[in-house]
């Protein structure tokens, strides 16, 4: 089951919004219903479901609804129609004790701008959300510190609000959300406001918890690099309507119409795409069954001259060069440890391409993805080139570990 499942999700702003349903039943668009009733359409007959653990993004321009779609997921707005499933609990159908639970327990909300107390200290803003639910002052104490502690604002505890920078405010009112426990986190321009390298910071400060965390992350943004940069899944959105919905490279791969195609076209896909979408399966063999014998066939058919060398459990020993295997046939050695080279260039699956290609540029084998020191792909030049122009490329095929072509 989906942590949110949103069904028929519509809200239009004015008196008498049932004449604005019916015009959206007939196909209108929301100018059209604006000029002819003035009701504003802010969110139109939205379905989708966000997988638990996952961080999705809703991004759009002004006016896209992106804000009052978040809005609507915790209901600050009252839909005009549709559901809102979460746990597998409407909470359209909620009354307001339950609903204020769920607010307080499993939905905490960051906005852009930080809402601190000036009053009070960094603790005391971050414990203000368990104090109002009446947590013992040891307790929540506890809990705050250690939020503090998760983004990187220990030793701030008795700072005040003035005290800080932007980004560490912004950090403050991250720990103040997380400090509540939620299992959803409904994040709504939350870096808008922030300088452009303190705003990558957070990006990676947010990447970096959600690595140990695992929330449930809603994300709302105007920016589409943030989006791809930080999204396991985008949501566009244009006039109130779902655009489109799809992991990052199927937004910048496959755009399903011309509004998402002008989106992407000038995005830097060397910053989007990972090591990991560009690997390739490479040849291996296994060390402790394998020998020189079952190595050489194995190049031969793939028609390469070097080959990887794994152990059961696909953790990565090294390469071995097709010369070097030949002597052994000769010598008629059994084994291929006396030749494995283990100095293999190694990156992390998850590393962005702009990253990788200065070393890409001088290795003259292929750059392996190493994962909890298994091998999980390689990577070659031409694979890269193909991604980075927007060509269809094959990343299921084979490599030619002897040239990194």
């Amino acid at each position: 089951m989906s942590k949110i499942k949103v069904e028929g999700l519509t809200k239009v702003f004015g008196k008498k919004p049932k004449r604005a349903l019916d015009m959206l039943a007939k196909g209108k668009k929301k100018t059209e219903i604006l000029k002819e009733t003035g009701l504003t359409v802010g969110v139109d007959q939205a379905d989708f479901t966000v997988e638990d653990g996952e961080i999705f993004v809703i991004m759009g321009l002004s006016g896209s609804g992106k804000s009052t779609m978040v809005r609507l997921l915790n209901r600050l707005i009252e839909p005009t129609t549709g559901s809102v499933f979460v746990d597998g609990e409407d909470l359209a159908k909620m009354n307001a004790k339950d609903l204020r639970n769920v607010r307080r327990k499993k939905m905490s909300m960051v906005f852009q701008k930080f809402g601190l107390f000036p009053n009070r200290t960094i603790l005391q803003n971050v414990e203000y959300g368990l104090e109002i639910q009446g947590i013992e002052k040891n307790k929540r104490r506890e809990t705050a510190q250690t939020s503090l502690e998760l983004v990187g604002l220990k030793g701030y505890e008795d700072s005040y609000p003035d005290q800080l920078s932007g980004g560490m405010q912004q950090r403050v009112g991250l720990a103040r959300a997380l400090a509540n426990a939620p299992d959803v986190l409904l994040m709504d321009e939350a870096f808008s406001a922030l300088d452009p390298l303190i705003r990558k910071d957070m990006q990676d400060e947010l990447l970096d918890l959600q690595e140990k965390m695992k929330k449930t992350i809603i994300f709302i943004t105007h920016d589409l690099d943030e989006a791809l940069r930080i999204g396991d899944r985008i949501m566009i959105m244009k006039d109130g309507s779902i655009v489109q919905i799809g992991t990052p490279e199927q937004i910048l791969t496959q755009p399903e119409n011309d509004y998402v195609e002008r989106f992407v076209e000038d995005v830097d896909r060397s910053k989007v795409f990972t090591a990991e979408s560009v690997m390739i399966r490479p040849e291996s063999v296994n060390l402790e069954k394998d020998g020189p014998r079952v190595a050489m066939q194995r190049m031969r058919e793939a028609g390469i001259s070097s080959i990887y060398v794994t152990k059961r459990n696909k953790e990565l020993v090294g390469i071995v060069h097709a010369t070097d295997v030949s002597e052994l046939i000769k010598s008629n050695i059994d084994r291929l440890d006396s030749i494995i080279i283990t100095d293999v260039p190694v990156v992390d699956k998850n590393t962005p391409l702009n990253e990788l290609m200065d070393q890409l540029a001088v290795s003259t084998v292929p750059l392996v993805v190493r994962s909890d020191n298994k091998l999980q792909g390689i990577i070659v030049r031409s694979a890269v080139l193909g991604a980075l122009s927007g060509s269809e490329v094959d990343f299921d095929g084979f490599s030619t570990p002897s040239g990194n072509r």
